[in-house]
Parts: C-alpha cells; sequence; structure tokens
C-alpha cells in the first residue's frame, strides 16, 4: 500500500508529504541521473542505523525489512512501469490517495512496533522519549520537508504537499485508533452470575464484579465490568437484555486497553 501510493499518486504529482519519500522527491529536482527509489534506499539506510542505536532490535529488524521491501517495489515499478505524468489531472483526488494508501500502511505497521523508515523512525523515537503521540511526531519531523516543496515545485504543489502532510498526520493515528478499538461495558444489575458465565464461557472474556447500591432506590446491585472486541459487545448486550431486561448498559470505546488478552507492553 505504501510503495503503490508513493509511486503512482505522490512521486507523479511532486507531492512532498514529509518522510523519506518526500526528501527524495525534493532532491531528486536536484539529481536528475538518480532515481527517487535509490535516494529513498540511501536515506532509509542511514535512518535505519539510528534506529538501530536507539530502539530495540526487533523494531530494527522490521523495520529492515519493510523499509527495503519499500524501496526495492519503487525501484521496480521505476521500470516496470514508467510515470511520465500523473494518471489525472484532478490533484486533490491524486492527494487523497497518495496520502491515504501510505497512510494505511504506515498505521498497520506502527501498530506491530516497526515502520517503512524514513522520519517514521524519527517519530517512533520521539515518542519512546516524550509523550508525544504519533500524529504530532510525524508532523514535527516532516513539517519542513513538506515546507521546502514552496520552493522546489511551487506555491501551489506546495501547498498540496502541506494539506496531504495534515491528512496524513490525522489519518495515522484515526487508523491506529481503529484497529485497537474495544468497547469496555459498565452492566448495573440484580444477578451478575448468568452474565459473566456467558462472558466467560461464550465469549472466552473476563470480567470484574463490583457491590453496589442504587442512589435514588438504595437497592442492592452489581456492576460488571468488562472490556472485549466491538462484535463480542454487540452478542453480550444482546445476553443480557434477555435474561434481565432491566439492567443498565453503558459502552465506551476505548482503544488503549493493555494486561492479559489484550496488548502487552514491557
Amino acid at each position: 500500500m505504501v510503495s503503490i501510493g508513493v509511486y503512482f499518486f505522490k512521486m507523479p504529482n511532486n507531492f512532498s508529504t514529509g518522510g523519506v519519500t518526500g526528501i527524495a522527491i525534493v532532491i531528486s529536482k536536484f539529481i536528475p541521473g538518480v532515481s527517487t527509489g535509490t535516494l529513498v534506499f540511501l536515506f532509509n539506510m542511514i535512518l535505519l542505523a539510528v534506529g538501530f542505536l536507539v530502539l530495540s532490535r526487533k523494531f530494527g529488524f522490521a523495520t529492515v525489512y519493510s523499509s527495503t521491501l519499500m524501496s526495492v517495489v519503487i525501484w521496480v515499478l521505476e521500470r516496470l512501469y514508467p510515470m511520465e505524468a500523473p494518471f489525472t489531472n484532478e490533484p486533490l483526488l491524486e492527494l487523497i490517495f497518495a496520502v491515504g494508501l501510505p497512510a494505511l500502511g504506515s498505521a498497520i505497521l506502527f501498530n506491530i512496533g516497526a515502520s517503512t523508515g524514513g522520519t517514521d523512525i524519527v517519530a517512533m523515537v520521539l515518542r519512546k522519549y516524550t509523550s508525544i503521540d504519533i500524529g504530532r511526531a510525524l508532523l514535527m519531523a516532516d513539517f519542513l520537508v513538506a515546507f521546502s516543496a514552496c520552493f522546489v515545485f511551487g506555491i501551489h504543489t506546495g501547498l498540496f504537499s502541506i494539506l496531504g502532510l495534515l491528512m496524513k498526520s490525522m489519518l495515522v493515528d484515526t487508523v491506529i485508533e481503529g484497529i485497537n478499538q474495544c468497547k469496555y461495558m459498565h452492566i448495573v444489575c440484580s444477578d451478575p452470575e448468568p452474565i459473566c458465565t456467558f462472558i466467560a464461557n461464550q465469549l472466552h472474556r473476563g470480567a470484574t464484579i463490583l457491590e453496589a447500591t442504587g442512589a435514588y432506590t438504595h437497592q442492592h446491585k452489581f456492576v460488571i465490568l468488562t472490556v472485549m472486541s466491538r462484535g463480542q459487545a454487540v452478542f453480550l448486550r444482546r445476553y443480557v437484555r434477555s435474561i434481565e431486561p432491566h439492567a443498565f448498559i453503558m459502552t465506551t470505546s476505548t482503544s488503549e486497553i493493555i494486561g492479559k488478552g489484550f496488548r502487552t507492553e514491557n
């Protein structure tokens, strides 16, 4: 996804939306004899060395594979399907694909602790040592690259590049949250046993039972706390309504669940 978005939509339009590919697009303007794919590979190797020094070995190997594969695919596409001009004369349409495909691919890799290399490595280093989220880290690392397009390719392309960078920074975080999204449920009920049995035996999830007292009725109640996928939450809601119609169910979307059965963090 990253390679297709970069080669077929980003490079022909000179969209320098940050990253190593953006740097390569800008510099290739001044070095006609060197292909953009070659520049992408060289810059990635330099930043991968930084990744090995600062980040874990697992990150390094995963990113070496991803960034090398991306560089090779771009290099091969340059020779198999040379792009002399953009597919269409609609730059906004091209920008959507130039940003959307790489952002989806980058978000999937970030979610498993890897990267396509380049300034993504800078972003992950910032995330490790600061509280800045990935979207802002990418924005900080890539803004100067996008801004330089205004001077190299003209204000029209430069403004599209800056717009694409803003879209990318928001889309990466949105995709990551969507991938990890779970449902956090509070169920206020009179009898927690059948509900907890259903959660454990049918949904294979855990739950916590709290005792509570109604503020208005002063009746003794139980509160079940549980976290599960969106599909499982639908089944649980239906089951609770079938056995205890007056149960009070509160559901919240969350993307940061760390613990057994979900994400683990060292």
